[in-house]
Order: structure tokens, then C-alpha cells, then sequence
């Protein structure tokens, strides 16, 4: 397939102009076996709909999507319809990326893949075309064509049949579940942080947040070898699963009044010295400033979270001490990565789950994922 053509296979406005395409009423059930997905839109409402059941074309698969995550983004672009200024839901979209599933259908040429082939689906499909710089360099999150399931205007894989092209699923092994393969996402997301942070054995570290990808990192950075490691957040019982995690990890319970500069300095009595590397995943441009304070000469900032649009840092402070602040784009070549971490034993995602959802009933789970007070890591919505 071409750029173009896949961009074509998975037009969003396909789905919104078919005839089975309706949004179910508040309460409604839908209809039996019907392709039923979660889908939010401009006026921040998310709601059911039924949706068409797709047929896979050349080159593609139909998945029978066994389990999704509820991503921080998901909730982002519900309540706030945007993430900066390319990301924004213009119309009814699809949620959903972190996502396995069996395959139900192979589309003509399919050789790789059969029916009943348990697979994690990489939600980022880029060009692939020699053509594009990303893709040819290996940097393929960076390709401007890229199909994004669940970043607007492309529907996500929060639904009961996701069409994908076939080179783009990975197969997971007997030991690792529906479950897991669906955290290999945010896992991947750790796993980018870790390799471009150029994290090492024995290297002091700050994980800034303990949402679900401070604590895919922490458990990343653990595997990697950091060491001490702390971990921030603002709540406490957050703080808690991180140790009950990784029980080596020390944990400061962030003060919203208190300085960076102040917090730091705890940070860094913690730590037994500053930072060599840190693992920003809030975004919040409080944590980034108390990070880069926590940090050592000519050590690095890396972050992973998303934040507003502008924020202010102490550029001074930064150039004086010689710290790098990197950013990081979604991922590259992770996927492969994360399932052998997992089958192999080194990085044990099972705890994380801790809500879990019928297809059905993926609104309540939505509410249940934007609501800190509910105490939700990762929910799940499986069928």
C-alpha cells in the first residue's frame, strides 16, 4: 500500500457517512455482535456508537480487539478536543490505541498471519515510502503521513473489529496475555524514553509522576539497571503502588506550594546526590523546573509527558550546568522490545491493570479513567 492509499483504507469520514454508522442514545444498548465502538467529539461528550464491520483488503488484517487501555490522551482529547495545535477533534472520532486482539480475517497477499494469531497492534502507521526521510532513517514517529488510530480525524481501536495493515501487528506469545500485549503501547513509550535518555547501569534517576507511563518507566528504569530511582507524584496512594511495584523505589509526595527549587532539594537528599537522568512524565511545567534542578551537571531532562503549549524554564540554570532537556514523540522500533521484556519476565505490566470494563459499558470506564479520586492505574475495557 501507498501513503495515500492507506490513508484512504482508514478516511475517517467513511466510517461517519455509512449507512450502520449511528451513536447510541445515553443508556441504550446496542444491538447484539454489532461492531460497537467508544467515540468522543468538538462538544467533549463521549458516547457509544455502532459502526460498520470492515473487510480487509489487500495487505490488511480484521482483529477482533480483545483488550484496550484507557490512555491519558484519550481523556485529554474527550475533555479538551485538542492536544496543541495539530491534534484537534474536529468531528465525531474514535478513541483507542493501546490495543491486542486475535485475528479474525487476513485481506489478500496476507501470508504472514492466520486466522486466530494472537497479535498487539502497533496503532502508529507511517508511509513507509523511501521517500520519507522518518521512515527510511528508522525515525518513522516523525512521518508527516502517518496514520495515527485514536489521534483525530482517524478512529482509534476502542471497538470490537479494528482493520490493520498486516506489518504492523505484532505477534504475542503464549505466555503474555490480551492484557499485556495491549500495555506493550505505553510500554513502548517508556522504552523510547529509556533508549534516547541513554539510561545505564548503577545511573541515579527521577521519574517525575507515577500516572501509568511514570510507572511503565519505572519499572523500564528498574530493568535497566537505575539506581537509587525515586519517583514524584501529588498523591499519595500513587506512591504507594509505585512501591508496592518495585519496593526499592523512594517516593516524595510533591508539596503544590512549595518551590521547585525546594522540592528539589528533597529530591535530591533522596537520591543521595543529584540525578544523573531523569524521566519527566507529568508535562507540567512544575515538575519539568523541579526536575531540571534535581539534575547534575552536564546529566539530562527527558520528557515524556505532554504538557501546554508554552511553559517556562530556567534557562540559565540549564545552560550553566550544561543539562540537556529532551523531548520525546511517541516511538520507534519499540514493539519487539516490549513483548520479549514481558514474555521473558524482565518487566511485569499484570499489576497495572486495575480497573477493568466490558466493551458495553466503555463510558463508565472513561469516567472511571478521568476521575483521580476513583484510584485508577490502567483501565482496561476487554471483550
Amino acid at each position: 500500500m501507498s501513503a495515500l492509499s492507506y490513508q484512504d483504507a482508514y478516511n475517517p469520514q467513511t466510517v461517519l457517512d455509512h449507512p450502520e454508522f449511528r451513536i447510541l442514545a445515553p443508556g441504550e444498548k446496542p444491538s447484539p455482535n454489532a461492531n460497537i465502538a467508544a467515540f468522543y467529539n468538538p462538544a467533549h461528550e463521549v458516547h457509544l456508537v455502532e459502526k460498520p464491520r470492515p473487510k480487509p483488503g489487500p495487505g490488511q488484517v480484521l482483529i477482533h480487539v480483545r483488550a484496550t487501555g484507557i490512555c491519558g490522551s484519550d481523556v485529554h482529547f474527550w475533555k479538551h478536543g485538542r492536544i496543541g495545535d495539530s491534534m484537534v477533534v474536529t468531528d465525531e472520532c474514535g478513541s483507542g490505541h493501546e490495543s491486542a486482539g486475535e485475528i479474525v480475517e487476513v485481506g489478500e497477499g496476507v501470508t504472514q498471519w492466520k486466522v486466530g494469531d494472537r497479535v498487539a497492534i502497533e496503532a502508529g502507521v507511517p508511509c513507509s515510502q523511501p521517500a520519507c526521510d522518518a521512515c527510511r532513517t528508522g525515525r518513522y514517529n516523525a512521518c508527516p503521513d502517518v496514520v495515527f488510530f485514536s489521534t483525530p480525524p482517524y478512529h482509534g481501536t476502542l471497538t470490537r473489529w479494528h482493520l490493520h495493515p498486516a506489518q504492523w501487528v505484532h505477534r504475542l506469545p503464549d505466555n503474555v496475555s490480551f492484557e499485556e500485549g495491549s500495555l506493550c503501547e505505553p510500554l513502548a513509550v517508556a522504552l523510547a524514553g529509556i533508549e534516547r535518555a541513554g539510561l545505564r547501569l548503577g545511573d541515579p534517576t527521577l521519574i517525575c509522576g507515577a500516572g501509568p507511563i511514570g510507572l511503565v518507566s519505572l519499572l523500564s528504569a528498574r530493568a535497566a539497571g537505575a539506581e537509587p530511582v525515586v519517583i514524584t507524584d501529588l498523591f499519595q496512594s500513587r506512591l504507594d503502588f509505585a512501591k508496592k511495584l518495585v519496593p526499592g523505589v523512594r517516593t516524595v509526595l510533591i508539596d503544590p506550594k512549595a518551590t521547585p527549587e525546594a522540592e528539589a532539594e528533597r529530591i535530591k537528599k533522596l537520591a543521595d546526590g543529584p540525578v544523573k537522568v531523569v524521566l519527566e512524565c507529568t508535562g507540567a511545567e512544575s515538575s519539568i523546573r523541579t526536575a531540571i534542578y534535581s539534575t547534575a551537571f552536564g546529566c539530562k531532562v527527558f520528557v515524556i509527558g505532554v504538557g501546554k503549549n508554552e511553559q517556562t524554564f530556567p534557562f540559565m540554570h540549564l545552560s550553566a550546568n550544561e543539562i540537556d532537556l529532551n523531548f520525546q514523540y511517541r516511538y520507534a522500533n519499540q514493539y519487539p522490545k516490549a513483548i520479549r521484556l514481558v514474555a521473558g519476565g524482565l518487566i511485569n505490566l499484570k499489576p497495572l491493570v486495575t480497573h477493568r470494563f466490558a466493551l458495553e459499558d466503555a463510558i463508565n470506564a472513561f469516567h472511571v479513567a478521568a476521575d483521580p479520586a476513583q484510584g485508577a492505574i490502567k483501565v482496561q475495557i476487554q471483550d
